[in-house]
């Protein structure tokens, strides 16, 4: 789900034309901010996308958890399968021509980010929490009257339901919910890299044998006022104006680069065994054939440092994930045939991420094909990793490499410049990235059939 529109193929789509799904926020007023343009999804409700008797839940979901439960919807049609939440919407297969998920045996593992409060819902509290002077007075905010301090306790007049509503965990908690989901779950808040973490926390679970199947992918929206505010403090978008044209804003690891252009989606995929998928015939779009992560050595913050911010680097974490997801895949460096990086456009991530591919591949990058998505739907945040696995799976299995965009000069010895689409032999295809806090993820995807 992303400002492409719903399902992967809406996705690749759009990455193959070379579309640009960024423009100008129409479901916020983002003229005060430097960066006014965002890749939004439009014209879907997640009322239509869950039972009828689960329709209600939709008044306590964030935008975030809407996401992840469209998406949720979306992938186990997809699969072919059924749950006891899916025979009720027209988004899913029914149970007599789908494999019904057993729900001891399957699990949920949901990237998710700081989930953003409605800007209503908090100033309700909040202007009830001023002193004359106009000033937040933290005893008017807590306690009462009844005798806790004396406060005025204006957080009361917050929703009844406003915690549950934004809860990291309720992505994953919804997911399960309607699907029946009983296995293992998790909820993993890693930033870009979330979807990837998940995805590889999935495939453990499955080697383990705790589970046969499990939702896994990340999800989030940073379209809104407070999401903004926080990517704009953390010196992470753009400087965009007014401007309503997105194209010359497409500038991964561009040294004129002035930050990346956010967006909202994600994805939700079905993680499976193979023994499980062959076994009810499933359609495999790709295989998890190694998974690593790691944590960044250097602060992803500006202003973290009392002088100036550390010079060009190589993430050595980005380094190590990499290279455990090359040794758990046990192929070397010479056998990836294509690399899916975050490339969110953000100088100080791209420039870790660049070196530390450098620092893996050698003089070889040069040679490797690459895919991007932040130039074309923007950066979608814990939605981002699980949108890089999703594309890379639908590369592998349609041996096609999309048309890439690029608005700037691209580094020497890496294909990230500007191209058109292209067939392309792929066996082991890369998928990485950075993120905002320093955790990094890397998946091997091997094309079905294949073996190392």
């Amino acid at each position: 789900m992303s400002a492409a529109g719903l399902g992967s193929g809406a996705l690749w789509e759009a990455l193959d034309a070379g579309e640009i799904k960024v423009g100008q926020l129409e479901s916020l007023d983002a003229s005060g901010f430097p960066c006014s343009l965002g890749g939004e999804v439009k014209d879907v409700k997640a009322r239509d996308y869950v039972p009828k008797s689960y329709r209600k839940a939709t008044k306590v979901m964030a935008r975030d958890t809407e996401i992840a439960v469209i998406a949720a919807q979306l992938a186990i049609a997809d699969a072919g399968l059924a749950s006891r939440g899916s025979g009720e919407t027209g988004a899913s297969a029914t149970e007599d021509d789908a494999h019904a998920l057993t729900p001891g045996r399957t699990g949920c593992q949901i990237g998710a980010g700081l989930l953003s409060a409605e800007v209503n819902e908090l100033t309700a509290a909040l202007s009830t929490s001023t002193d004359p002077d106009g000033r937040f007075d933290l005893r008017r905010w807590g306690g009462n009257s009844s005798g806790d301090g004396g406060g005025e306790n204006a957080m009361g007049n917050l929703p009844p339901l406003w915690m549950l509503k934004y809860l990291p965990n309720m992505l994953a908690c919804h997911v399960t919910i309607i699907h029946g989901a009983e296995g293992p779950s998790n909820t993993i808040t890693c930033a870009e890299s979330s979807g990837i973490l998940c995805v590889g926390e999935a495939s453990r679970v499955i080697e383990r044998g705790d589970a046969d199947v499990c939702f896994a992918g990340g999800a989030e929206s940073k379209l809104n006022p407070l999401g903004l505010l926080r990517l704009t403090f953390a010196k992470r978008l753009a400087t965009t104006g007014d401007a309503a044209d997105a194209s010359g804003f497409a500038l991964p690891y561009a040294d004129s680069s002035t930050g990346g252009l956010p967006g909202e989606g994600g994805a939700i995929l079905l993680v499976e065994s193979k023994e499980h998928a062959e076994s009810r015939g499933a359609g495999i779009y790709a295989g998890v054939a190694g998974f690593g992560a790691g944590h960044s050595g250097v602060p992803m913050f500006p202003g973290v440092f009392d002088g100036d911010q550390p010079a060009a680097h190589a993430d050595q974490g980005l380094v190590r994930a990499i290279q455990a997801a090359l040794d758990d895949a046990a192929i070397t460096p010479d056998q990836i045939d294509a690399i899916v990086p975050g490339a969110l456009g953000v100088p100080s991530a791209d420039s870790g991420e660049l070196n530390a591919l450098r620092t893996v591949f050698g003089d070889r990058l040069g040679e490797i094909e690459t895919i991007t998505l932040a130039p074309n739907i923007g950066v979608t945040a814990a939605g981002h990793g699980a949108l890089l696995l999703s594309v890379g799976a639908e590369a592998v299995r349609r041996q096609q490499l999309p048309a890439r965009l690029h608005a700037g000069e691209a580094p020497e010895g890496f294909r990230i410049g500007a191209c058109a689409a292209r067939d392309a032999a792929l066996h082991n295809v890369l998928v990485c990235t950075p993120s905002l806090g320093g955790q990094v993820g890397a998946i091997v995807l091997r094309r079905a059939g294949d073996h190392a």
